[in-house]
């Protein structure tokens, strides 16, 4: 009996433990994020391409053959634009997280762009093509002034 007594002892400790582990939550593994593309990438791969959807759909070309509207005339072109909006919204989120951001003007910069495409989410989705033209315009001037301070260098993409 005591024999008993002196190996419970000793393995109790262990099932105890045993049993604990598997009644506790799972250990998360690292909740962090992990930086995909650089700057330039970010601005040739999803900034560019969402600011061009923006700017191609606001204003009139003037030719010789008359006068072309640039804004949307379906659901699906105003989508496009939303989403373009809202694509360089949260990139203006993305921008300022550790690994991207390069300092408080930047980070500035780039809340400037967040606002700025959440005036044109709304634009769109009010389907007001004048909004979108001139957040349009503000958009353009949000580029501009971070472009003066961190232009980046042309390289293929």
């Amino acid at each position: 009996m005591r024999l008993n007594r002196g190996i419970r002892g000793r393995w109790l400790p262990v099932v105890l433990l045993v049993v604990l582990a598997g009644c506790s939550e799972e250990t998360p593994i690292e909740t962090g994020y992990q930086p995909v593309v650089d700057e330039h990438q970010m601005m040739n791969w999803i900034l560019d391409p969402n600011a061009d959807v923006i700017w191609g759909s606001a204003g009139t070309i003037h030719t010789l053959e008359g006068v072309e509207d640039l804004a949307p005339t379906t659901q699906e072109g105003w989508d496009a634009v939303r989403n373009a909006a809202a694509t360089l919204a949260e990139m203006g989120n993305v921008l300022q997280i550790p690994g991207h951001s390069k300092g408080d003007d930047w980070n500035e910069f780039s809340q400037g762009l967040t606002r700025t495409a959440v005036l044109l989410i709304e634009a769109a989705e009010n389907q007001d093509d004048q909004q979108v033209f001139d957040y349009g315009g503000q958009l353009y001037n949000v580029c501009v002034a971070c472009h003066q301070i961190y232009m980046l260098p042309d390289s293929e993409d």
